[in-house]
C-alpha cells in the first residue's frame, strides 16, 4: 500500500502528460485546419512565371505601353509638313468715289505655302524616333522593374506563409511546454511561478502568431495588386524561394547591358536630337505666295505672287538652344551615374550572393543544432532534471534558429533577384524583351 502510494504522482504526471499529448495534438491540428481551410476562399496564384506572362495588362505595364503609343504618334506628328493657307481679298471698294460701288474692284484670290529651311524637318523626325526609341527603352525598363518587383512580392507572400508556419510551430510547442509545466506543478515538483512563466510564453507566441496573419493578409493584397487582380490571392501554387534556388546563377553583368543604362543611353541621344532641332529652328522660313487678281474696271486679270521672309531679329530661339545644350549635359551626366551605379550593383549583388550562400548553409547548421538542444532540454525538463528557464531558453533558440533560416532564405533570394534584374532576366532566368 505504501509503495502504492509513493508511485501515485509519478502515475497522475504520466496521465496528465498523455492528456497533454492529446489537448496539442487536436489544437495542433485545429490550428492546421484553419489555417488550410482559410484561404481555399480565395483564388490561387498561378506560378510566377505564368502570373508574369499574364500580367501583360497590369496597371504600370499598361502606362508603359500608352507612353510609347504617344511617341509613336509624336514621331507621326513630326513627318508632318507646314500646312498651305488660301486668302481671299478684295480692294478698292466701299469708298470715295470713284471707289464707292464695285466697278473698281480688284479681288485677289492667294495661295500661301510656308518652305521650311535648315533641316527642320529632318531634324524633327530624327528627334520623333530618337523618342520612340527612348520610349520602347523605359517600357523594357519598367518591364524589367515589373518582373523584380512581382518576384518580390510573390516570395514574399510565400514568406509570410512561412512565418505562419514557424509562428504555429511556437505556439504549438509553447502550448506543450505550458502542459508539462502545469503537470509538474501538479506533481508538487515545480512551483505555480513556472506555469505563470509558460503561460506567459505562450501568450507572446499567440501574439507573434497574430502579427504574421496580418503580415500576410497585407503580402497577398500587395500582390494582388500589383497584378491588377481584383480578387485577391490567397495561395501560391509554387515555391518561388525554392525555384530560385535551383535557376542557374546569372555571371558577372556588364553595366552597358542593364536595362537602366540602356534608358540612360537613349535619353542621352533624344536629348541631342531635341538640341538639333532647337539649333535648326533659328533658321528663318519663307512663305511663297502665288495668286489671281481680277480687275473689275478693266475687265481683266492678273497673276500675282511673292515670297516673305520673316527677319529674326529679337527672337533668335537662343534660350531654347542653351536649354537644350544643359538637357545633353544632364542626360550625360546620368549616363555616366548609370554606368557607374550598375557595375557597383553588379559587384554588389555577386558579393551578396556568395555570402548568402554561406548564411544559408550556416543557418542550416545552427537549426540543426537548435533542434537537438531543444530535444535533449525537453527530456530533461520532463525528467525533473533541469529547470523550466532552460527549457524556454532552448525552445526560444530554436525558434530564432528557425527565423534565421528563413531570414537567410530571403536574403539569398533577394541577392539572385537583384542580380537577375540586373542581367535583364526574370527571377527563374527568361530572358525580358
Amino acid at each position: 500500500m505504501t509503495a502504492f502510494i509513493g508511485r501515485l504522482p509519478r502515475c497522475a504526471m504520466s496521465g496528465m502528460m498523455v492528456a497533454t499529448c492529446v489537448v496539442a495534438l487536436s489544437v495542433s491540428a485545429g490550428a492546421h485546419a484553419q489555417t488550410e481551410t482559410a484561404p481555399a476562399q480565395g483564388q490561387i496564384a498561378p506560378p510566377y512565371a505564368m502570373l508574369l506572362r499574364q500580367a501583360g495588362d497590369a496597371p504600370r505595364l499598361a502606362a508603359s505601353e500608352a507612353d510609347i503609343r504617344r511617341a509613336e504618334g509624336l514621331s507621326e506628328q513630326a513627318r508632318a509638313r507646314p500646312n498651305p493657307s488660301i486668302s481671299v481679298m478684295t480692294e478698292n471698294v466701299a469708298g470715295s468715289s470713284p471707289y464707292s460701288g464695285f466697278d473698281r474692284a480688284e479681288t485677289t484670290v492667294q495661295y500661301s505655302q510656308p518652305i521650311e529651311l535648315g533641316g527642320k524637318r529632318s531634324a524633327r523626325m530624327a528627334a520623333g524616333q530618337a523618342g520612340v526609341a527612348l520610349s520602347q527603352a523605359r517600357d523594357r525598363d519598367a518591364r524589367v522593374a515589373f518582373a523584380y518587383d512581382l518576384a518580390r512580392a510573390y516570395a514574399a507572400a510565400e514568406i509570410a506563409d512561412r512565418r505562419i508556419g514557424l509562428a504555429e510551430d511556437e505556439v504549438e510547442e509553447a502550448q506543450s511546454d505550458l502542459h508539462a509545466a502545469q503537470a509538474l506543478v501538479g506533481a508538487g515538483k515545480e512551483a505555480r511561478l513556472r506555469a505563470l512563466q509558460a503561460q506567459s510564453a505562450l501568450n507572446e507566441e499567440s501574439a507573434a502568431l497574430e502579427l504574421a496573419k496580418a503580415n500576410r493578409i497585407g503580402a497577398y493584397a500587395r500582390l494582388s495588386a500589383l497584378v491588377g487582380s481584383e480578387q485577391p490571392y490567397a495561395r501560391l501554387s509554387e515555391s518561388l524561394l525554392d525555384v530560385g534556388a535551383k535557376a542557374s546563377v546569372v555571371g558577372p553583368v556588364d553595366p552597358r547591358t542593364t536595362s537602366t543604362f540602356i534608358v540612360a543611353q537613349a535619353e542621352c541621344e533624344a536629348a541631342s536630337r531635341r538640341f538639333e532641332v532647337e539649333r535648326r529652328r533659328a533658321t528663318p522660313d519663307i512663305t511663297a505666295n502665288v495668286g489671281v487678281r481680277r480687275l473689275d474696271y478693266e475687265n481683266s486679270t492678273a497673276v500675282v505672287g511673292g515670297i516673305s521672309i520673316p527677319l529674326h531679329i529679337f527672337d533668335r530661339n537662343r534660350g531654347n538652344i542653351a536649354a537644350s545644350r544643359a538637357e545633353i549635359d544632364a542626360a550625360e551626366a546620368r549616363l555616366a551615374m548609370a554606368r557607374n551605379e550598375a557595375r557597383a550593383e553588379g559587384q554588389a549583388a555577386v558579393a551578396e550572393l556568395a555570402a548568402a550562400d554561406a548564411r544559408v548553409t550556416a543557418a542550416a547548421d545552427a537549426q540543426a543544432t537548435a533542434d537537438e538542444t531543444y530535444r535533449l532540454a525537453r527530456i530533461a525538463y520532463e525528467a525533473g532534471k533541469s529547470p523550466l528557464v532552460e527549457l524556454l531558453s532552448a525552445r526560444h533558440g530554436l525558434g530564432a534558429a528557425r527565423g534565421v533560416v528563413l531570414d537567410a532564405r530571403t536574403a539569398h533570394f533577394e541577392a539572385r533577384a537583384r542580380l537577375a534584374r540586373l542581367a535583364g532576366r526574370t527571377i527563374t532566368g527568361e530572358p525580358i524583351q
